[in-house]
């Protein structure tokens, strides 16, 4: 692979923004009226991290497209898939400790 190809194949440095940051780039997407490319052009960003910033924002306003969650509903996911792996181990550990015990018996 030449040199040109290596360089245009390596990843961008993970970046963080700050929520006001965000906030302005999804402004000039939904009120501005400015084109998702342009924008992620002249802020350097990548496309696909703006679009999801707005598509979670139109989201969040009630706006968005079939089945992109909340920020809330993406919490309260989290929150319970976090929940049923606790409930799951509290039930399995009877299970195993009754194996256990079966076996050394």
């Amino acid at each position: 692979m030449s040199n040109v190809n290596q360089q245009s194949k390596k990843r961008r440095p993970r970046r963080n923004y700050t929520d006001e940051f965000k906030a302005g780039a999804i402004r000039l997407v939904i009120e501005e009226h400015k084109t998702i490319p342009q924008v992620a052009r002249d802020l350097d960003l990548t496309a696909s991290a703006l679009r999801t910033w707005v598509d979670r924002a139109r989201a969040d306003r009630g706006k968005g497209r079939s089945g992109v969650l909340t920020t809330g509903e993406k919490e309260e996911l989290a929150q319970l898939r976090k929940d049923v792996r606790v409930l799951r181990m509290e039930r399995d550990i009877p299970k195993k400790a009754a194996f256990f015990a079966k076996e050394n018996s």
